[in-house]
Formats: C-alpha cells, sequence, structure tokens
C-alpha cells in the first residue's frame, strides 16, 4: 500500500518562504518521478512541479519557476518543494503525487498515487 504523507504547510506573510515535505512508503520510491499540485476551491488540481526519479530532471509551471525548488532524497524517501517569495495568489492545498514511471509530467492523469495534501495560506 503506497502512502505518501505531506508536511510543512502552514500560515505565511507574501514574500515569506516554506518548505513542504513528503514521505513515501510502500514502494520504492527512487524507482519513480514525483510532483506536486495545489488546488483552490472551485478550481481544478494544477501542477506546480516534477521531479525525475534521480533528480537530474525537473519541471515547473510558469507560475513558480524561479520562486520554488523541487528536491529529492531517495534514500529517506522524502521529496521537498522549497517555495520562496510566495505570493497571495499561491494559497492553496498542495498535494504530493507519485508516477509509476521514471520521467516527469505535468497531467494529475499521469499520477498513480496522491497524498491528502497539506494546506499553504499566504496573507497580503
Amino acid at each position: 500500500q503506497v502512502q505518501l504523507v505531506e508536511s510543512g504547510g502552514g500560515l505565511v506573510q507574501a514574500g515569506g518562504s516554506l518548505r513542504l515535505s513528503c514521505a513515501a512508503s510502500g514502494r520504492t520510491f527512487s524507482r519513480y518521478a514525483m510532483g506536486w499540485f495545489r488546488q483552490t476551491p472551485g478550481k481544478e488540481r494544477e501542477f506546480v512541479a516534477s521531479i525525475s526519479w534521480s533528480g537530474d530532471v525537473t519541471y515547473y509551471a510558469d507560475s513558480v519557476k524561479g520562486r520554488f525548488t523541487i528536491s529529492r532524497d531517495n534514500a529517506g524517501n522524502t521529496v521537498h518543494l522549497q517555495m520562496n517569495s510566495l505570493k497571495p495568489e499561491d494559497t492553496a492545498v498542495y498535494y504530493c503525487a507519485m508516477r509509476s514511471l521514471i520521467t516527469v509530467s505535468t497531467m494529475t492523469g499521469g499520477y498513480d498515487y496522491w497524498g491528502q495534501g497539506t494546506q499553504v495560506t499566504v496573507s497580503s
């Protein structure tokens, strides 16, 4: 049984930083690409960032490029999302997701397993 558990969300002022973490279990973590998505009420879940199995390929949504950094620790079965220069429009529930392939993807349908999400709120 694959489990993804996010942590690190919270309330931060605009311009601040947060670091999200996602701990994976139940599968050989290092074999699969990982991603972060976010969702606000009434909107579809949107892509934020993705990282390949080895960590050498990353991809970001234009809205977060240059501010967010995705990374992974295969020994610790963890993926992180460092979020800097946060804006009120970054407010959302952030979800960690795991693919069954090694390559990155921007599509929600490209991921097979999802965490429960962690709330990020950025105040102006």
